[in-house]
Formats: structure tokens, sequence, C-alpha cells
């Protein structure tokens, strides 16, 4: 034992025999006590020595413990002559060597880079600290879906990262406020304003709509784009059509009442027209530059009222081109003047050894169409393009013409360029290298390209922008969707048919860099997998209101709560690997239907064997599920489980107010049922009914009833519920329709079949003269219209023909003899 002397091995080890040996060695060894306190000797240490590995002899069990204990205390078997790390014991009995586990590559977070067109491992240049750029709107019209698709999008992207991935996101949006669609379209609102105020006479009015249809008409001729071509085709005849009942009312003198009204109708549909045509004659003679700004500053307030309604986060810092047009000074040394505006030499800028122009789309370089789109409407003319020593190059600041908004500059009045503007704004915010640049697909080049080469030439880097993140473009069933072609769907008039969460679920279901359509088959997509989920929630919240002692709440799991567990760990880390790979939101959701599922399933067996599901792994799963659908931004924060009830900042009060009382009355309902059903009083189930699916619905109130089981009681929307009754309702109607056919049908026929059976066989076929001329004594056809005598083929057939009829006849004679005739 501990503090005894050392053992004497010599007797033992003197015995020749290995087996002998063994077996003295571990008799002597069952008397001392080697596991805790053994002091080891050098006489231990020789005789360990001799020994390669512990016997596989179970007898000799006392050795091989002795062995692995000495093993773990020298830190492994010594090799002969070699050290033995006796000292290191120091006599003790100490712990074993530690390895840690060998573990798995942890998931890293891979983004679609637009720079690269691979996924590239996002690593932030500053620890945490996330400095992120988004290209805002250009408010001069009310927003659309095309807007809700970058912004929400964006969106949640910004959430995971900060809310998943715990990066600390510093989040910027530019609103542009000076644009040549801006002033444009400011000038055309101020200049038709004024000529409606002026109520033109009708014939006046005739007169300026084709003056208008002119140029318009040469437009049309000149347009090569099929969808635009399409879209002024459509202008042009609806004015055209709208200037037919003004002009035969004017030419017959009509009451002033009916001209106006025609006028009124003219004037609507004209309006582009006529605005188009009033800014090409009238436009260079505005002066009243408030107007340039009224208009951006209402559409700013729409959009942000918008981007509020989608549940989009507000931006750490939101910016105005207006507040301080940015000068394009520092860019000078690779900009040139041009009377009086300046541009940006992209030749200049190429050749440099440090820089390249067109990084993200280099293949659509010295496509004029989309540098002219980026250069604006107003730019585009032939005294501006003139101005350029290359067809790429592209102002940074442009002289102002008459009718255009202005600041003064040492070339003298302007206004900046679009693509500076950004520039600018996020410089004078993020420095000279951000981590993120995030806009719409459309605006990879020219706009994000220019802007680019502008930055990096002014910072003289070449990493302005780490990663350049683009979302995809927005169909609408199918078509491509544009303000210019004025086929868009507002923001505004969206939300009124599908709720903010709705969308954003639609979005969630596709991925963040490839095309949407938004469909109805899209919508119904994301209404099935909302239903789908809150339906979950509900069951769980049932679960979890169900009455539990202190003791029940620690429940044992069986096999079916170990399956459950294990697929809901599974299913955690295939959502955080699709997070890591370009934040596949589309699988994410999948991946929680298949745990939904999982639990469906689960919850259905325990209610089949009417067993109480386990409450906390439920709890777990749904909560693990809201935390997801939070952090996209798919539940507001007031809910602590699946989404809330009664909209933003009632959830909580409202359900933990109500709760208790439509508990009480769903138990008092059941025992109103149970006696009504003992005492046999339909009535009363009638009206237990009618509470159940015509009076709690209106209130956002759901009973379901189960056999031998309590009623399941949920707050759900009120209008969701009437939904369902309605649905509920077109199902029973066309249950009942179907029902109602089939019967008809069945009456037809046996009415048909009757009126079969009252024929004699000797006359069905004297009706078909149109087929045959002559019929045997027992009214079979025998030859054909012709007089031709019928085949042996035919006769045969007709003969088979008769002989049923006359079996069918014969039961006729029959139920008429048995009074069984209807």
């Amino acid at each position: 034992g501990a503090g005894s002397a050392a053992p004497d091995y010599r007797s033992i080890l003197s015995i020749s025999d290995a087996t002998a040996r063994a077996q003295a060695l571990n008799e002597h060894l069952s008397t001392r006590s080697y596991v805790q306190g053994y002091s080891l000797s050098q006489a231990d240490v020789d005789v360990f020595r001799q020994l390669s590995a512990p016997p596989t002899d179970p007898r000799l069990f006392h050795v091989a413990r002795w062995f692995r204990h000495i093993e773990a205390v020298l830190g492994g078997p010594c090799d002969k002559g070699g050290p033995c790390g006796l000292q290191a014991s120091k006599g003790r009995c100490v712990q074993p060597q530690w390895s840690p586990p060998a573990g798995t590559e942890p998931c890293k977070l891979r983004l679609y880079n637009s720079l690269t067109r691979n996924k590239d491992v996002f690593i932030p240049q500053d620890g945490k600290k996330v400095t992120w750029y988004c290209c805002g709107p250009t408010v001069y019209d009310a927003s659309h879906m095309g807007h809700a698709r970058s912004y929400i999008s964006f969106d949640i992207l910004r959430r995971v990262l900060k809310d998943y991935f715990q990066f600390d996101v510093f989040y910027c949006m530019n609103i542009t406020d000076i644009d040549d669609k801006i002033i444009r379209r400011a000038r055309q609102n101020h200049l038709f304003e004024q000529y409606r105020e002026k109520r033109p006479q009708a014939t006046q009015l005739l007169e300026d709509v084709r003056a208008a249809l002119k140029p318009f008409s040469v437009k049309l001729k000149e347009t090569a784009d099929p969808n635009k071509k399409q879209m002024l085709e459509r202008i042009q005849r609806a004015v055209e059509l709208a200037a037919e009942p003004l002009e035969k009312a004017v030419q017959c003198r009509v009451a002033g009442e009916e001209v106006d009204r025609c006028a009124e109708v003219l004037l609507e549909e004209a309006k582009d027209l006529l605005s188009d045509w009033l800014d090409s004659t009238f436009g260079s003679g505005v002066t009243d530059n408030s107007i340039f700004s009224k208009l951006p500053k209402f559409w700013e307030g729409e959009f942000h009222r918008d981007m509020a309604a989608l549940n989009v986060s507000v931006p750490a810092v939101s910016v105005s081109g207006s507040v301080r047009p940015p000068p394009p000074i520092p860019f000078l040394f690779s900009s040139y003047v041009s009377n009086g505006s300046v541009y940006f030499d992209t030749v200049k800028f190429a050749s440099s050894e440090k820089h390249s122009y067109g990084k993200l789309v280099p293949e659509a370089v010295g496509d004029q169409k989309a540098l002219q789109e980026g250069e604006g409407d107003l730019s585009v003319t032939a005294d501006r393009l003139s101005e350029k020593r290359s067809p790429n190059d592209f102002a940074l600041w442009k002289a102002s013409k008459p009718g255009e908004p202005s600041w003064p500059c040492p070339w003298g009045k302007g206004r900046p360029g679009w693509h500076i503007e950004c520039s600018a704004m996020a410089s004078s915010l993020l420095g000279a290298s951000m981590d993120i640049h995030g806009g719409g697909f459309d605006l990879r080049f020219p706009h994000h390209d220019n802007e680019l080469a502008q930055s990096e030439a002014y910072f003289e880097n070449d990493c302005w922008v780490r990663y350049f993140l683009h979302t995809g473009h927005l169909t609408i069933a199918g078509c491509k969707m544009s303000k210019s072609l004025k086929n868009f769907i507002t923001i505004k008039d969206a939300l009124k048919k599908h709720s903010a969460r709705q969308l954003r679920l639609a979005f969630l279901m596709h991925s963040w860099k490839d095309t949407l359509d938004y469909s109805s088959n899209t919508m119904e997509s994301a209404l099935q997998y909302e239903k789908f989920m809150n339906e979950f929630f509900l069951n769980v919240k049932d679960v979890l209101r169900s009455p539990v002692d202190a003791a029940g709440q620690f429940e044992k799991w069986d096999e079916e709560e170990a399956e459950l567990s294990r697929h809901f760990y599974e299913k955690k880390t295939a959502v955080h690997e699709a997070l890591c790979d370009n934040i596949d939101t589309r699988t994410v959701l999948e991946e929680m239907r298949a745990l939904v599922s999982q639990c469906n399933l689960y919850m259905a067996a325990r209610k089949a064997a009417r067993r109480t599901p386990n409450r906390a792994l439920l709890e777990q799963v749904a909560l693990y599920l809201t935390r997801m659908l939070k952090i996209f931004g798919a539940i507001e924060e007031e809910s602590s489980l699946g989404f809330p009830v009664g909209g933003p900042g009632r959830s909580l009060n409202l359900e933990a107010t109500v709760m208790p009382y439509l508990q009480v009355l769903s138990e008092f309902r059941e025992g109103v049922r149970k006696i009504a059903r003992e005492k046999k009083v339909p009535e009363v189930l009638q009206l237990s009914d009618s509470l159940r699916d015509d009076v709690l619905p209106e209130l956002g109130v759901r009973f379901e009833d189960h056999e031998g089981l309590p009623t399941v009681v949920k707050l759900v929307d009120r209008d969701t519920l009437l939904k369902e009754r309605e649905e509920k309702k077109r199902v029973e109607e066309e249950k009942r329709k179907k029902k109602e056919e089939a019967a008809r049908r069945k009456q037809e026929q046996e009415a048909a079949k009757l009126t079969r059976m009252k024929v004699p066989p000797s006359e069905m076929f004297l009706s078909e003269s149109d087929k045959y001329s002559k019929f045997d004594e027992n009214g079979l056809p025998t030859h054909d219209t012709e007089g031709k005598e019928l085949s042996k083929g035919q006769a045969k057939k007709l003969k088979k023909l008769y002989e049923a009829q006359e079996k069918l006849h014969k039961e006729y004679l029959q139920m008429v003899q048995n009074g069984s005739f209807p």
C-alpha cells in the first residue's frame, strides 16, 4: 500500500516458466493497492520494462491493471535502457496525458462577390465590424416592387450578418435627389399643372394634343426596343381614342358639360404625351429651383413610409445628394474640363498600372446604350456627347442648362453627376475602403463600375470595395418590370393584396442574387408556408398551455423524443451550413419546413396514443424557429413564440389577456356539449357548432374539436379565419353540387334505361328506316337502304343487340307484373 516498502520481485523473476512467472506476479499484485497512492519504485520500473504489453489472459487481471497504471504514470511504455520518467512522478499517482478532440473545420461564411463572380470567404477588414454602403432609390415616383426586391433582400442579409453571425454592421444608404430623371419629371409635372390650371378650350386642347403627337410619332418610329415600342403604341392608341369623343362633341356643338367631361378624359389620357411636349417646348424657361426639391422630397417621404410598412430596418445613416452637392475637385487628376462640365478620363485611368476600368462588367465597356442610360436623358444630346474625349468618359460635374438646378463651382454653375454622388457620400462616411457595397443587378454597369473608377483614382488604391453584392431582377408574371415601361406594381398596391410578412417570405424562398418572379404562384407558395408555420406555432402554444404540475415539467424521454432531438440538431446544422453558403435562405426555409413536418408527425403520433407530447422539446424547436424568423425580419420583436397576434405591439398583451377566458369558455362549451349528447338535445349542439363556426371566427378565435381530446384554442388573424370559413363553405357547396349532379345523372340514366326497357325487341329497329329497308317477321333488319342483303357479320351483330333488348324488355314486363314498376 501507500508508503509501504519497495516490493521484492527477485523471487518472482527467478521463475523460469513464463506462465508460472506471470501467475505469481498476478497473485503478488492482488495483495497490493496500486490504483491510488501507489508509490512507484525502481523495481516496479524494471519489471515493467520486461513487458511489451499487458497480458491478454483475463485471469491475469491484476497484472494488466498494474501495467496500465505504471504506463499512465510514466507517460507511455519505456524502451529498454531509455528514460522512464520515474523522477517526474515523484512517487505520486498523476492524471494521464490529455489530447484535445480532432474536431471538424468550422463552416465559413461565403458571399457571392460580383467582383470575382464567385462565392468568396467573407473577411471584414476590421475584426467583427462591417462597413456597408447601399445605393438607395432615385426618388421621382412611387416605390415599386423592384425597390422592394432590393431593399428587403439587403435587409435580410444585413439582419443575418448582425443577428446570426454577430457582426457589428454599419449600414449606410443614399437617396438620389439630384438626377436627370428628377429634373425632367419635376419640370413636366410643373408645366402640366400650369397647363391644367389654365383650363384650355376644347379646340385648343385638341390642337395641342395634335402638336404633341407629331414628335411622339417620330419617337415611336425610331424606337427599336419592342417592349418600349409596345408601351408607346398603347399611349398613342389611348390618346387617339380619347380625342374622338371630344372632336365629335365640338363638331356637333353639344352641351358644355359634355364637352368638359370629354376634355377632362382626354387631358388625363394625354398627360404623359402633353407633359413631354410641354417640357421640350417650355422647359428651358423654368426658373423656380424649388420645384426640383419639392418632387424628390415628397417621394423620399413616401419611400421611407413604404420601407417601414415592409419592416425594413432603418439605415444607420441615410444621406441625400442635394444636402451638400459633392464637387469633383478631388478627382481632377484623372479628369478634364470641357465647356463648363468635368468628365472622368477613362482612357487615362485604364492606362495606369494600378487600375483597370470595368471591374464588374468588363464585357460591357463600350456599350453606348448602357453608357447613355447611365449619363441620363438630359446628358446625351449631341452637344453634350461632343464634349467628351472618349465615348466611355462620364460626367463628374455637369454644367447646368436653362431650366435645370445649379450650384456655383470654379467652372461655372452646375450640378453633380449621378456616379459622383454615391462615391462622395460613401467615401465621406466609410473612407478609402469599405467591406460591402450593394445595389440592384442593373446598376453594375456603368454606375458601379464608374463609382469604382473615380473612387480608386482618388484614393490611389484598387480596393475601394471588397465585396460587391447585387440583388437579382424582379419580373412580374415572367415579364420584365420597368418604371420607364409603366409596367410596375407599387409597394402600396402590393401591400393591399399581401402582408409585409408574406412578401418577405416570398423573397426568402428565393436566392437574393437571382431573378424573382412576382406572380400569383410565387405568392401562393409564400401564403402556404406562412400558414404551415403558423399552425405549428399554434399547436405548440396549445401544448404549452395544457395544465401540468411541477413534477410533470420534468418529462422523461422515450425513443421518439430522442429521435426528434437528433433531427432537430441535424436541421440546425443544415441551416447554419446554408446560411454560410451565400446566406441561402431558400434552403433554410426548406430545412425549417422539414423540421416542422417531423414535429407534426411526432405530435400526431402522441395524439393517436392519447399521450401528451414533450413540452420542453417542442418549445425548444418553436423558439429556435421563432428566432430564425425574427432574424429574417418575418416576425416582429414583440412576439416571444411564433407569429404575433393582432398586429405589432399587441401580441403579448392580447394573447396573455384573452387566453385564460377563452380556455374557460372552451371547457364550459365542452361540458355543455357532453350533456347535450347524453340528453340528446340537438338544438344545443347546433348552437355550440354555430359558436365555433360563425361567432368566434369574427373575433379571430378558432376552436378545433377532436374526438376524445380537449378542444384546441387558437388565436388567429380574423381575416385569415374568415377566408378559411369562406373556403370551407365553397368546398361544401362544390360537394353539394357534385352530389346533386351525380344524383341527376343517375336519375337520367335510370330514366333512359327504363325508356329502352319499354321497347319490345321486335320494334327496336323499325324506326331506323335511314339504315334498313327490309325486316323479317321478328323485326330484325335483312337489307340496307339500297336494298342489298346484310352480310352475315352485320346480321350477327344485330342479332346480339336484339337478344340483349329481349332480355331487357322481359325484365320490364316482370317489373310490371310484380307491381315494382316506378
